[in-house]
């Protein structure tokens, strides 16, 4: 009891350790295992799983056997598998800020082109801003106008500029924005995503990276933060939760943003034409709606060339307006910078002030498609654009209509076009609505780009997504997403008819993508930045605070046009939700029905069939153990490929994936059963479409360097045995990439090696050698090599599932509702994992099993 006290107490201590039974014959098999030594293992590459899979299929005839054996408890390395957790790490890409020199011409460009993507949005909110804000308070004098363009100033310097300008846009993860981008990095930096392909164990380091910074409050306290995210089911949940909801909203923003844009630009007729009536305004919102959606998948490549330019033009105007209107009717409206004006108009009548705080809101509308937008961009020149040309021409274009509104006293519908000169009424307002076109164009990208992060991170069912450029792989359009943002733009265009209704239903879009961001920076700022906790808090009580207020005032408005809103946004949250739990049960149904080795090895070198010349390409989402549909192939069939290798698609969570890190290989067996394990990783932002000879061509050529790496490293452990009589060797297990790289873990290196005793044709044959050190691992290189040519002569065929998920007739109704109807149809409408590869019919094998879950 006393050693078991003692055991225990030390397994604690010794959290990247384990502790377990061995009997007296497994140690002296695996002479390099000791106490501390690294867990045994069977094959090539990270895969302590592997032996863990067995001792769960021993517990049949050898149960008394393994009582009856000699044991005692060693310390072992983390029963992980090292291969599944190689497959989430990979080289991260530089930092976009990196530049060789300065370059003036390649400055203008991307000028030109951070105001048409990151600042379109934003740029037309002087169109509507004010109009939404007196519709809910009238303007009864001076105090009024200076009291609400004091909220306007300080929620433009509080919001765009100090919180997403100052501070969101470094919780980029490698230069990719956007709220699924936050959680990615959360994920990296702690190990709590419940994305069905990233769920399978991580291993802990052997050496934590906090261990190198100097002890500090921040450092604990980050360390704390850690363990409770992964300590805790319901923080990952919650999340999850979050990201989900914050895309949902972010969805609803950009179905919102082009109806407003449009809508606003377009009412400026009434000014001109003062007999057009409101039909006329939405007929020809409609019109131009569809044209920019026609045009959209141009608008990502050729024509956004165009837009850039127009942008700068207009932001000019408004600034020109603002110092026109300032001339003509004074300078009063600096005063506004006094923030007493705002306790003036909240104390003249504060249950309206509280009202059109869902008004004020509307000039911050864009933010969060300033961060969503920056994979184009470096964050510096993000800033530098915003502080020196967006920020002045916005509080020009405000300051100027203030003062417009304080020398006239004017009706508070259409200030914008009301205040324009009435020579440059016609151009202003031609530039008005390319510029509203253009701004819708900027959330259309965003959603865009924040919907192929979630497809590849396994929250949305996968879609088409066709890429506009060949030189950007950022730039992408997605055809369904497009038709159905411009059916719900019109929708509720036609449902409002009017920017005061459209613009209650904005605000609450706005907000809810805001507060998610600024919770999800705030777990950034405790667990990955290690910010000082005074900055902390007073980021999270001043955003928080304000957002839930302005939040209340929107949400007092649901009445009149916000209901619309939060039903659309149910749609996209129901859909990521149902899939991702869908997704969440059919893995975990896979893992459990996957094959054992034991069987594979019961089977034999030929698995109990013939191998015919050719290449199996077997694909799943499991990574440990050899997925059910392959034991499902080999019993319906009477032959099976000479070469074998199981696919797995990993989306890792970070942008792009080095081409040279694209596939990780593993033996699986010993190498008379020609058979492995391949890893194919891509990041959210990488492009997955690529033809079948590709991918085809670049997997042969990672599996033959795999295999002449193995061969050199077998080769240089045998001179080593032959050479060192002394001190026992050490073998060491690697990974092989692509690229040639080599992944140690001192590690057993293939114990059960031994050379193929197969007869290839038109190479020579091998006969075995009786003594291990004295194998010729180039004859047995060569041999493998030609197998591997004479298979892809033969050509691939790719074995694909195509399963069907039930829920137990037992279970609750909610769960049989949601898989046996709405995941099935999620499913049955959505692409294929491998549709994208366009491969032939003739090269496609499909099984299909039902799965009850």
């Amino acid at each position: 009891m006393a050693a078991e006290s003692s055991a225990a107490g030390s397994m604690r201590k010794a959290p990247s350790m384990e502790w377990r039974w061995v009997s007296a014959g497994e140690e002296e098999e695996e002479p390099g295992q000791g106490a501390g030594g690294p867990a045994p293992v069977e094959t090539v590459g990270r895969g302590g799983s592997f032996e863990s899979e067995d001792e769960d299929d021993n517990d049949g005839d050898d149960e008394e056997e393994r009582e009856e054996a000699r044991q005692k408890l060693i310390r072992t390395g983390p029963s992980v598998d090292w291969f599944d957790v190689e497959g989430n790490e990979v080289s991260v890409a530089q930092p976009l800020e990196e530049f060789e020199e300065f370059d003036f011409g390649r400055t203008v460009f991307l000028a030109l082109q951070t105001l048409a993507v990151v600042f379109g949005d934003i740029g037309i909110s002087p169109l509507y801003t004010f109009d939404v804000m007196f519709n809910k308070y009238p303007i009864l004098g001076e105090e009024d106008v200076l009291g609400a363009l004091s909220l306007v100033l300080y929620t433009l310097i509080l919001m765009p500029l100090v919180k997403y300008v100052l501070v969101v846009l470094w919780a980029n993860d490698d230069g990719e924005g956007g709220i699924f981008a936050m959680y990615s990095l959360i994920c990296r930096n702690a190990k709590v995503s419940l994305i069905p392909s990233q769920v399978q164990a991580q291993a802990e380091k052997r050496m934590s990276s906090f261990r190198l910074k100097l002890p500090t409050a921040e450092l604990e306290r980050s360390i704390k933060v850690k363990e409770k995210l992964e300590s805790s089911l319901l923080m990952k949940k919650l999340l999850l939760g979050l990201v989900l909801f914050g895309t949902a909203m972010f969805i609803s923003n950009g179905v919102i943003t082009p109806a407003m844009s449009v809508l606003s630009a377009v009412s400026g007729l009434k000014v001109g034409i003062p007999n057009a009536s409101q039909d006329v305004v939405v007929m020809i919102s409609i019109a131009l709606l569809v044209i920019l959606y026609s045009l959209q998948r141009y608008a990502t490549s050729k024509i956004g060339f165009v837009v850039g330019p127009c942008l700068l033009i207009w932001f000019c105007c408004l600034g020109g307006i603002g110092i026109y209107n300032l001339s003509r009717y004074g300078t009063s409206a600096f005063r506004a910078f006094n923030p007493i004006y705002i306790i003036y108009y909240f104390g003249k009548n504060p249950f309206q002030a509280w009202l059109s705080l869902g008004g004020c809101l509307l000039c911050a509308t864009g933010s969060e498609a300033i961060f969503t937008n920056l994979c184009y961009f470096p964050v510096r020149f993000v800033q530098s654009m915003f502080v020196l040309l967006v920020l002045p021409c916005l509080v020009l274009a405000y300051l100027g209509q203030a003062a417009f509104l304080i020398a006239t006293q004017k009706s508070s519908e259409h200030i914008f076009f009301s205040s324009i000169p009435s020579g440059a009424f016609w151009p202003v307002f031609l530039l008005a609505n390319l510029a509203a076109l253009i701004a819708s164009r900027t959330m259309t990208i965003a959603i865009f780009q924040c919907l192929k992060q979630s497809i590849a991170l396994g929250c949305f069912p996968r879609l088409k997504i066709v890429h506009t450029s060949r030189k950007f792989v950022a730039k992408i359009y997605i055809p369904v997403v497009n038709w159905l943002l411009l059916a719900s733009s019109l929708g509720f265009i036609v449902l409002f008819r009017s920017t005061h209704d459209v613009g209650n239903a904005y605000a609450i879009a706005e907000l809810g993508v805001m507060i998610m961001a600024t919770l999800y920076v705030t777990i950034i700022m405790l667990l990955i930045w290690e910010t000082h906790i005074i900055k902390v808090i007073a980021f999270l009580t001043t955003f928080l605070f304000l957002e839930l207020i302005f939040l209340s005032s929107a949400l007092s408005s649901v009445g009149d046009g916000g209901w619309a809103l939060l039903i659309f946004a149910s749609g996209p949250l129901m859909i990521m939700f149902i899939w991702n739990y869908g997704s969440k049960l059919k893995y975990d149904s896979e893992v459990r029905q996957k094959l054992s080795k034991n069987l594979m090895r019961k089977l034999g070198p030929n698995l109990g069939t013939m191998r015919a010349p050719g290449l199996g390409l077997v694909y799943s989402e499991i990574v440990k153990g050899v997925p059910a549909t392959f034991g499902h192939f080999l019993t319906a069939l009477p032959a099976i490929h000479s070469i074998i290798v199981f696919v797995c698609i990993r989306n890792v969570p970070v942008p792009v994936v080095p081409q040279s890190e694209r596939f990780l290989f593993q033996r699986v067996c010993s190498r008379s059963y020609h058979m492995f394990r391949c890893i194919a990783r891509y990041g959210y932002k990488d492009k997955k479409q690529e033809h079948h000879n590709t991918f085809e061509r670049l997997l042969i050529e990672g599996l033959e360097k795999f295999i002449q790496r193995e061969a050199v490293e077998l080769s240089l452990q045998s001179e080593d045995d032959v050479d060192s009589d002394d001190e026992p060797t050490t073998p060491t297990r690697v990974i092989t990439a692509a690229n040639g790289s080599l992944y140690s873990l001192d590690v057993p290196l293939m114990v059960d090696f031994a050379p193929s005793n197969e007869a290839i044709p038109e190479s020579p044959s091998c006969s075995t050698p009786q003594d291990h050190s004295t194998l010729d691992y180039t004859q047995n290189l060569e041999l493998e090599l030609a197998l591997i040519k004479q298979a892809k002569q033969s050509g691939a065929v790719y074995l694909i599932d195509n399963p069907i998920v039930k829920a137990r007739k037992d279970s609750w109704f909610f769960k049989k509702l949601t898989i046996n109807y709405f995941f099935a149809f999620l499913r049955n409408n959505c692409r294929r994992a491998v549709v994208s590869m366009s491969i032939p019919h003739s090269n496609l094998l499909q099984v299909r099993l039902t799965s009850y879950v």
